[in-house]
Formats: structure tokens, sequence, C-alpha cells
């Protein structure tokens, strides 16, 4: 998900309490304690498909990309739609694709990932507020915003969530504050047993070796990198991208996003190796989920079948 192509409730307790339980062990155990996400090994089942390269079909108050024109459909839907259209069992919901955050909506939500034998893995999280802002009341906003949505993913029974680092007006990215900002989400999130992941995004506040300083930096088990084949592509500087793509490898846990490519605002295209990327997830000894998230104009159904399709091979 690059920005330069793109970005431009808390629950009450009985609700809490009915998705506040993964595996039987309540979500207090796992403070400071390593997550313990059992994850498939068959590789369709290791594959995901996310909302965003959908943004065009998802009905919702916040999408501001939703195009009148085409059909659409809420976000609780979009789990029966990829089980249909692809045979994947597994999404990854964009926050703001969410029609609602209330009680009764999430409810709903995680009956339709039930009906359609779908789970969420992992939800991204975008925000305006950024974790370094010199303002310290801006990262508070920032940081209450992935609480909200730590919340969401315990209702959803969801493992976890990636935050966007968003750009500040006033500051240049900078470790220290958004290392501090992340320890107080990520201490949250590990209580709930919710892993929190950042990506190879924005190339200014997510540049691929800035990400991993803070990650280093916050030294926390439930913080962790998710990997983006093509983001840092956007440089145009292939050798760059791979060594992004391998130092966020050596963070990953559970998460990583899948596309041959990337465009950018002039509709100029970067194409990545897949094989050379998927060699550096095998050597990394990665086990998590691989989202797919087509990024380019464009239907994204057939550009999507044509991921899950190279996934699968590479994955075997």
């Amino acid at each position: 998900m690059g920005l330069i192509t793109r970005r431009k409730f808390v629950a009450n307790a009985s609700a809490l309490a009915a998705g506040s339980v993964f595996a039987g062990i309540s979500h207090t155990a796992f403070a400071d304690s390593k997550p313990q996400i059992d994850f498939p090994t068959a590789p369709r089942d290791r594959v995901a498909v996310a909302s965003y390269p959908f943004r065009a079909y998802i009905n919702a108050p916040g999408n501001r990309d939703r195009d009148p024109k085409l059909l659409g459909m809420d976000l609780k839907d979009f789990a029966a739609e990829v089980g249909k259209k692809f045979n994947v069992h597994n999404i990854e919901p964009l926050s703001r694709h969410f029609s609602s955050l209330e009680n009764d909506y999430l409810a709903q939500f995680r009956e339709a990932l039930r009906s359609a034998d779908a789970k969420a893995v992992d939800i991204a999280v975008d925000g305006d507020h950024s974790f370094y802002d010199r303002d310290l009341a801006a990262r508070k906003q920032a940081i209450t915003h992935a609480k909200e949505f730590v919340d969401v993913a315990v209702q959803i029974r969801c493992p976890s969530i990636r935050v966007h680092i968003s750009r500040a007006n006033d500051s240049s990215p900078d470790v220290q504050r958004t290392a501090e900002s992340l320890r107080d989400v990520v201490g949250y999130a590990s209580s709930k047993n919710v892993v929190v992941n950042l990506e190879n995004d924005d190339l200014m506040s997510e540049d691929a070796f800035f990400v991993v300083k803070v990650i280093e930096a916050v030294n926390h088990p439930f913080l962790h990198t998710l990997p983006d084949f093509a983001n840092s592509m956007m440089t145009g500087n292939a050798d760059f991208n791979y060594r992004a793509v391998v130092a966020m490898f050596r963070h990953a846990y559970c998460i990583c996003h899948v596309k041959d490519g990337e465009v950018d605002d002039n509709g100029k295209r970067f194409n990545i190796d897949m094989q050379k990327t998927f060699g550096i997830l095998k050597a990394s000894g990665y086990h998590g989920y691989c989202s797919m998230e087509f990024d380019a104009p464009g239907d994204p159904y057939a550009p999507t079948a044509a991921l899950v399709e190279q996934t699968l091979r590479y994955l075997a």
C-alpha cells in the first residue's frame, strides 16, 4: 500500500469478553509473553486477500475511493466474495472500510466470517495523526486510534493489526518519539494477544530501514514488520527494494503483502521479481500469512487471481 498512490469505540466489557479468548486462553495471560499464532502450513491456507484493492466496491462512510458506478458491497460481505471468487478464506480488511465500529456491527461482521468459513488475519489501520509528531496531543490521538483497532481485532477475533506511521507536518521521522508512542500501543495490544505490525509503506515516514530502527528500539515480542513486496520499489532503485525486503523479513512474523509491482501517481509502473522476493521470504524462515494486495488502476479481480496462483506456486 503506497501513500504515493492512495493516502492523501471502545467496545463495552461484555462485547470484549465475547471475543477475548483465543484458543481458550485469556488475553491477559499474554502480557509480556510471545505471540503464539497457530499458522497453517498448506499454501492456500496461508493466502489472504486485502480489501484495499477492492476499495472501489466497498460501501463505507470512511471509504474515499468508492466508485458509485460499480456494484458495491459491505465489508462484512467481503469474506464471502473472496471465498467465492478466489477460493481463499482469509481476509485483511482496511480500517476505513468498516461501516461501523459499534458492537452490533462487529458482531455481524464476526458472524459473517463464521458463515463464510473465513478469518480476518490482519487489520490494516490507517490514521491521520503521526506517532512522531512534536505535539504530544497529536501523538496521543495516534495512540488512541491504534488502540481502538486493537479492540476491534479482539471483537472479530483477528490476531494482528498493521498501524500506519503517518507523516507529521512539524517533524521529519523520529525514531525516539515513534518508539515511545508504539511502546504504549504494543503494551496494550500484547495484553489482548494482538500483534502490531509496521509496513514499509510511505517512502518518507515508513522507510523500511526507519521501520526496522523503530522495532529494534521498542524491542517487544508483539511488534513486528509487515514486509510489502514492492512499496520500496517506488524509489526506482531495485537494489534498494530488495535490501529493504530482506531487512523487513528479518523482523516479520504474521503478515506480508504480495504484489508484483506498484504504480505511481503518474501511471509509471515499477515491477519486481516475484521469484527473487519469494526466495527472500523463504530464506528468512517466514511462516505467516501472505496477503494479496494488487495496487494498480483497473479491475482488481483478475490480477488478484493471478497473484493467488503465483503465491501458491512459490509457497509449494
